[in-house]
């Protein structure tokens, strides 16, 4: 007689992975959260989140290719926290706090190990995020995905008072940019950076990421993304943060176009911040011209804010003490909506 798990969905796998993450879920509660893992949805209440009358905003992304980085390298315990920081870094672009936070999973053939890894990284990004992983799917799909193959996709929900929300209406002529430090790829641009390494360059895994490095390629890639919201969102509740650009696939220019309005244009000095080493080893070794690598990637800023000058230092010591190096590159001048990289 056929069966299911003939099929190759295995539901006594499932069963088992759903037990194994279930302290982690546990790991991210706060206060909102209504029950626990096992119903067919994820309660929250917001009166008990201290956002009563408060608009939800929400997000979704995934992890890209950088899923078969993971693979490649056989670790799937931090591509979580890419995840979380694609979808609460998205939210904060408003003034949103995120509040609860739901995976999918889709495996070629369920594994409890790697299943458990991976949601592990979910569950630690949702704890830098502070917001609650109230559920989630796990799909197997043999004959669509190879047994050990595996895609990550995230769902945010925050929320924000309607006098907080940040919509880039208030920034002006004047008005400096910030940039926040990041010290790599996050989860962006990774089938050309795939493609630089292994194809054209021929770099191992083992291979130092560049000349004199200390980490390997394959630590480098994985290195998993910075989360921002809590650093950004203790600013925006301390000073008058105008807008917020989450620099994610198409770099700067593709980013923080988003927030100007269409007489101005978005002045970044690209020599005031140093680009980190990844980022000059990918475009030496694939000869990739300068303003392709800021289209594809985020070239060591990963988010920015359009403030105040008189605020810059005191928003970036505030930064700093959240983990987070900032400093001005750049400011708001006149022009038709476009980013200037000078």
């Amino acid at each position: 007689m056929s069966s299911y798990k003939d099929a190759g969905v295995d539901i006594e796998a499932g069963e088992a992975a759903v037990e194994r993450i279930k302290p982690l879920v546990a790991s991210t509660e706060r206060p909102g959260v209504v029950g626990g893992i096992g119903g067919f949805g994820g309660l929250f209440s917001l009166n008990a989140a201290g956002h009563e009358g408060s608009m939800l905003v929400s997000s979704t992304d995934g992890v890209g290719t950088k899923a078969l980085v993971a693979t490649m390298t056989g670790t799937f315990d931090t591509i979580g926290i890419d995840l979380v920081a694609m979808c609460v870094d998205d939210l904060v672009c408003q003034g949103a706090e995120p509040l609860f936070f739901l995976d999918y999973v889709s495996v070629g053939a369920l594994d409890a190990d790697q299943m458990e890894a991976l949601v592990g990284g979910v569950a630690e990004g949702c704890r830098q995020a502070n917001c609650a992983l109230v559920g989630g799917e796990m799909a197997e799909h043999p004959g669509v995905m190879e047994p050990g193959e595996f895609d990550l996709v995230g769902f945010s929900v925050g929320a924000v008072a309607p006098q907080n929300v940040i919509t880039g209406e208030r920034v002006e002529v004047g008005d400096a940019i910030i940039g926040i430090a990041s010290p790599n790829l996050r989860s962006n641009g990774f089938s050309l950076a795939r493609k630089i390494m292994f194809e054209t360059a021929r770099r191992s895994l083992d291979d130092p990421a560049w000349e004199g490095a200390a980490v390997t390629v394959g630590q480098a890639l994985l290195e998993p993304s910075v989360i921002y919201t809590p650093g950004v969102l203790a600013a925006a509740r301390a000073f008058d943060v105008r807008a917020v650009a989450h620099i994610t696939g198409g770099g700067l220019p593709g980013n923080l176009n988003r927030v100007l309005p269409k007489t101005a244009n978005a002045a970044v000095d690209t020599t005031s911040w140093g680009v980190p080493p990844i980022f000059t080893e990918l475009q030496r070794l694939g000869g990739v011209a300068t303003d392709e690598m800021f289209r594809t990637f985020n070239m060591g800023v990963g988010m920015t804010l359009v403030v105040p000058p008189a605020d810059v230092d005191a928003i970036c010591d505030l930064l700093l003490e959240h983990g987070h190096p900032a400093a001005r590159i750049g400011e708001i001048v006149p022009g038709t909506g476009i980013v200037e990289l000078l």
